[in-house]
């Protein structure tokens, strides 16, 4: 099982911003995720009206990261930091993320890689039901 431990080892987010706590299963083109931290009351990204399903995006981004790094660690390297330069088709079913009770799962499936960056499939769900999905793109940043 790899857990928040290994995930903050291998993703830039520090501390209650690493949202992800659990990889379920992984593979070199798709990553399956799990968390909980949505239901935390100091979580980073809540604000007084609750969590943002919009926030997912943020979840889906820590969860291609995580799969880079997998990738790159699986092959004795380091991943590169990125830059997440576009979302598209980005579909959200429901509007805040605080009030679920189920664990949200996190899957992100890589459809290009080349040098200069990347672009995954990703999908959120929890309790059976879609909460979004959509694509994202990131760039390699800059040294």
């Amino acid at each position: 099982m790899i857990g928040q431990e290994r995930i903050r080892a291998l993703i830039p987010h520090a501390g209650a911003m690493c949202l992800l706590e659990q990889v379920l299963d992984w593979d070199e083109s798709s990553i399956r995720c799990l968390t909980r931290s949505h239901r935390d009351p100091t979580h980073p990204l809540r604000h007084a009206g609750g969590l943002s399903a919009l926030h997912l995006i943020e979840y889906c981004a820590q969860a291609m990261a995580l799969h880079r790094g997998l990738v790159a660690e699986s092959r004795g390297e380091t991943a590169p930091r990125g830059w997440l330069v576009s979302t598209r088709d980005f579909k959200l079913a429901v509007a805040r993320l605080d009030d679920l009770a189920e664990p949200i799962t996190v899957l992100a499936r890589e459809l290009l890689y080349f040098e200069g960056g990347t672009q995954y499939e990703v999908a959120a769900e929890a309790g059976g039901q879609t909460l979004g999905s959509g694509r994202i793109s990131v760039v390699k940043a800059p040294q």
